[in-house]
């Protein structure tokens, strides 16, 4: 398999590349617009044909390349059925499984940080988007966050995969670029938890500033980052 874990730095974004094999069809997960030409270049490089382009929610600190990437490779692009960006060529629903190849992404419904969020399985490794972080977890004070919907997907879902299932989220800010299961249900503060009103006690009392880019990312990601807001 070929597997690429790629960084903005201005958004702290985790992009992933992923395809079965040398001159075989890829699929890119939560690319960046900024970033869209880079992807290009070593898809290129990689002599790969991308075919699907899939964000694991509506981001709120970035502007998504699914747009760009479409009109460059004619890819499918998709995000779950929840989402609010009417762009995408297909929204898929929990269960429903993501091909390239002979490679296969379960999809699961993971809201909380959004209504709209969506996490994608392998047998070895899971893509988190923002719901679950490396030592940290997704919040849920805006785009219909919910941090009782969070608790469900985090313990009742993604926390029950295998402890060594390999745990790749949509970002990190402190340089960590892969977890797994097992180490965060031991490590991860947010996850030492009594129970749900503890988890949403915690949630509820966090007091963080809005992300700097939100009133553009949010507007131009539904429109698939092919049109700016004004």
């Amino acid at each position: 398999m070929i597997f690429r874990q790629l960084f903005d730095h201005t958004s702290y974004t985790y992009t992933y590349l992923i395809a079965d094999r040398t001159g075989g069809e890829a699929l890119i997960i939560d690319p960046v617009l900024e970033q869209a030409d880079r992807y290009l270049r070593l898809i290129n490089e990689l002599d790969l044909h991308l075919v699907l382009s899939v964000d694991t929610h509506i981001h709120a600190d970035h502007i998504t390349a699914l747009g760009a990437l479409r009109e460059s490779t004619d890819c499918i692009t998709a995000m779950g059925q929840m989402t609010r960006a009417e762009c995408v060529s297909v929204t898929f629903n929990e269960g429903d499984a993501l091909r390239v190849g002979s490679l296969r992404l379960n999809t699961l419904y993971t809201p909380g940080h959004t209504e709209d969020s969506y996490s994608f399985v392998m047998p070895d490794r899971v893509f988190t988007g923002d719901t679950l972080l490396i030592r940290g977890t997704g919040r849920t004070d805006f785009q219909n966050g919910d941090p009782a919907a969070q608790y469900d997907s985090l313990f009742n879902k993604l926390l029950k995969l295998p402890p060594s299932v390999l745990v790749y989220p949509a970002h990190d800010y402190n340089g960590m670029t892969v977890s797994t299961i097992g180490e965060e249900k031991q490590h991860n503060p947010r996850l030492q938890v009594t129970g749900e009103k503890a988890y949403l006690d915690m949630m509820n009392s966090l007091k963080l500033d809005d992300p700097r880019l939100m009133d553009v990312a949010v507007p131009a990601n539904r429109e698939c980052g092919l049109k700016r807001a004004a």
